[in-house]
């Protein structure tokens, strides 16, 4: 099983990013995806979820209309397209999947919001 997330890196804030996170290994259209992140000295948190067919999604309040989640499961990849970034949304930003009892987590990308 791996995911495998890119796309990270130094944004101003005001500026976007589209994180990609490739899946493989496992029934990806089948699961549930989600992005967390994790910034210094912070507790993991949820940012985006999306359901198996992509037509349900959710957002932590403070991404919601900033940020959206989408998933093209042709190609076994979920991405996070992140607008208007703003210093607090930098953190590593980690990729999920849940399928039933099965827990997969990808090894990070950072994201660093700064002038």
């Amino acid at each position: 099983v791996q995911l495998v997330e890119s796309g990270g890196g130094l944004v101003q804030p005001g500026g976007s990013l589209r994180l990609s996170c490739a899946a493989s290994g496992f029934t990806f259209s089948s699961s549930r995806m989600s992005w967390y992140r994790q910034a210094p000295g912070k507790e993991r948190e949820l940012v985006a979820a999306i359901g198996s067919a992509g037509g349900r999604t959710t957002y932590a309040d403070s991404v919601k209309g900033r940020f959206t989640i989408s998933r093209d499961n042709a190609k076994n990849t979920v991405y996070l397209q992140m607008n208007s970034l703003k210093p607090e949304d930098t953190a590593v930003y980690y990729c999920n999947a849940i399928r039933g009892l099965a827990i997969y987590w990808g090894q990070g990308t950072q994201v660093t919001v700064s002038s």
